[in-house]
């Protein structure tokens, strides 16, 4: 029970450094969230026109289709977010800032689980602020309480998955570059998925890649979620595909963790 207070109050120390060191040096946060309000714009007054009537059938054109994109850009908040997990957890081991923790009495779990943790907490902020901003364009979900209750679970859980990816990539990366380069297709991944047009309007090989990647199951139960449309079968896939991913990311990024205090 002490070994798990003292391991308590240093995940807590850690969650504190990395939150005082987000809110020091914005920069990184604030382009992360630029990215899905910028994406959000183009989509919705640029393409959303074309891409609406296309899909609703209706001539209302972005007035329909921010229903159906809004969902699929707020998940890529959750995504872009994983940037600064990798950046950060990076730019910790390549300047030996680990190595005087190591060196020091707390607890080795600490160093990791302050960084996931605040990076969780940072990028469900920013997918507040991006739903705060499609509710300012026009987006009109119907869900419940308890559907909204439901939504924010996945993607807590999603952001979860992709933080504990994101930390192991930044375990192993040789520096700040690289692991700022390697999370970028989980960004863009939602876009070969359901998140800007039906799969069934894709290609047939695309077609098929859109219905079986992970983001898929995830974008259709948000959306059904959201809009009150129901979510079927896709909600079991969405939450497999988030636990497993969380596992794989916390096992790799233990593993990494152990591997990097032998070198």
């Amino acid at each position: 029970m002490i070994t798990l207070t003292y391991a308590a109050r240093d995940a807590r120390t850690m969650l504190r450094r990395n939150l005082k060191h987000a809110l020091r040096y914005p920069s990184m946060t604030v382009s992360v969230v630029a990215m899905p309000v910028l994406m959000l714009l183009l989509f919705t007054y640029v393409f959303g026109g074309a891409l609406g009537t296309g899909i609703g059938g209706t001539t209302s054109g972005s007035a329909d289709y921010i229903d159906y994109v809004a969902p699929g850009i707020i998940l890529m908040a959750a995504t872009s977010g994983a940037l600064v997990t990798a950046v950060g957890v990076c730019a910790d081991m390549t300047e030996g800032i680990v190595n005087r923790f190591r060196t020091m009495a707390i607890s080795r779990a600490s160093f990791l689980t302050g960084h996931v943790v605040g990076s969780v907490l940072q990028t469900l902020v920013s997918i507040a602020f991006v739903i705060g901003v499609a509710l300012l364009m026009g987006f009109r979900p119907h869900a419940t309480p308890l559907g909204w209750l439901a939504a924010a679970g996945l993607l807590t859980l999603l952001t979860l998955a992709l933080t504990w990816l994101s930390a192991a990539i930044g375990l192993v990366a040789k520096n700040v570059e690289t692991a700022s380069n390697i999370p970028l297709p989980m960004q863009f991944l939602p876009f070969l998925g359901s998140a800007i047009v039906p799969p069934e309007s894709m290609p047939t090989g695309l077609r098929w890649f859109a219905e079986y990647q992970p983001f898929t199951p995830v974008i259709e139960t948000l959306r059904g979620l959201l809009m009150g449309t129901g979510v079927g079968g896709a909600a079991i896939g969405a939450v497999a595909w988030c636990v497993g991913l969380t596992l794989v990311g916390y096992l790799w990024a233990r593993t990494a963790f152990r591997r990097s205090a032998t070198r």
